[in-house]
């Protein structure tokens, strides 16, 4: 970035812990999307946990679908359910919802869970019926089930248009007319709601209507145990990831004050892993607030959630396992987020593995950082495979 001296947020963010496990552990890069799929957090996450999505993904709403309890038929085609909001372009009247709006806002403003349950229970109500169903999940992120419904669509992530008109990426495909019309729809149905006249007031975003993407039918993921033969946990504030999680047979741990954003609990994801580890031997914690500051284009918020990361999570971690033998900790986005695209990107990113009684000679590398990791010459082809090394196993 210009504003940083073209340096990356990664790269002038001050992280000391995470600085001194890349001298004292092992640096490179890995890249976690392969060619010609998408860079979303469904696909760039199961490859950190050792899984081909080539192999595996079927989709993103389906692996959210198992984090709130829905079971999905054979036939049943699952679709996340954005709540967004739409603003009108310059002169245009609204009238036409396919050609008059922008993405604002793909979350709403970040929408209270509480707020929007009742949203999405409004939506349920006037549309659910046979073969369409709606359920809440957290904050905007929530899930549409169609029953015998089309999955070949081609449908665009919100977050890839923030600030954008919507036409031009709206669905397209078979059934497109048909998730296009309950876009349209909701939006007739939301705009009044008493919840959406109250963020108004407060002068917060509302939820206007909803969006819908990441369709897809139920995967077939072997278990964690059974792929590695380790019993595992998740910590995360995201659906997508208690979905993964459910699904690899983890358990799931909530962790109070943990909301997906900078505000996150980062202290409590820390301790909950540490203790975890007292009956698991794997523990996956996962931080959204750097993912979420880069579709925001705030680079004052990444650069918190990066700094934050680093001393409130690693360096709580690493404090607790520093010299004490049989502890391993891989530290690495899943994607980029770039603030200057506001979307997610598939280039490779950079790794540490650290061993915790095994320290090598600090002169590996001298910063955690995209440049450093490139530096190394260590590149892991197919993301997937970084577990193994992660488990000490190649």
């Amino acid at each position: 970035m210009d504003e940083l001296g073209g340096k990356t947020t990664l790269a002038h963010a001050k992280t000391p812990n995470m600085d001194y496990m890349a001298r004292t552990g092992k640096l490179g890069l890995a890249k976690t999307v392969p060619e010609g799929m998408p860079p979303g957090s469904d696909v760039a996450n199961l490859s950190v946990l050792g899984y081909d999505p080539a192999k595996y993904y079927t989709g993103r709403a389906p692996l959210e679908a198992a984090s709130i309890g829905v079971e999905l038929g054979p036939e049943d085609v699952a679709y996340r359910c954005n709540l967004v909001t739409l603003g009108l372009i310059k002169g245009r009247s609204g009238e036409d919802y396919r050609n008059d709006y922008i993405m604002e806002d793909f979350s709403a403003g970040h929408i209270t869970t509480d707020e929007a349950a009742e949203l999405i229970d409004e939506i349920d109500a006037s549309f659910g019926c046979g073969n369409v169903n709606f359920y809440p999940g957290v904050s905007y992120r929530h899930l549409m089930v169609w029953s015998k419904g089309r999955h070949d669509l081609k449908c665009t992530p919100p977050h890839d248009i923030t600030g954008k008109p919507i036409a031009g990426h709206l669905p397209e495909g078979d059934g497109a007319g048909f998730i296009t019309d309950l876009m349209e729809y909701s939006m007739g149905l939301l705009s009044g709601h008493a919840v959406n006249r109250e963020r108004a007031a407060k002068g917060n975003c509302p939820a206007n209507s909803i969006w819908l993407w990441g369709q897809g039918k139920r995967p077939s993921l072997p278990a964690f145990k059974e792929l590695y033969g380790l019993k595992g946990a998740m910590i995360s504030a995201v659906d997508l990831m208690k979905g993964i999680a459910s699904i690899l047979g983890f358990d799931v741990i909530d962790v109070p004050g943990v909301t997906g954003y900078i505000d996150t609990n980062y202290e409590g994801k820390a301790d909950a892993a540490l203790k975890a580890l007292e009956r698991a031997d794997f523990v996956y914690v996962h931080v959204e607030a750097p993912d979420e500051s880069g579709h925001g284009g705030r680079m004052d918020h990444k650069l918190k959630a990066i700094e934050d990361f680093d001393s409130k999570v690693v360096g709580r971690v690493l404090s607790a396992i520093k010299g004490r033998p049989g502890y391993r900790v891989l530290v690495m986005p899943d994607h980029p987020t770039p603030i200057a695209v506001k979307s997610h990107t598939s280039e490779p990113v950079p790794f540490i593995l650290y061993d915790s009684g095994d320290e090598l000679r600090e002169d590996k590398a001298k910063a955690y950082d995209e440049e450093h990791a490139a530096k190394t010459g260590m590149f892991v082809k197919e993301g997937h495979k970084l577990m193994e090394q992660l488990l000490n196993r190649k």
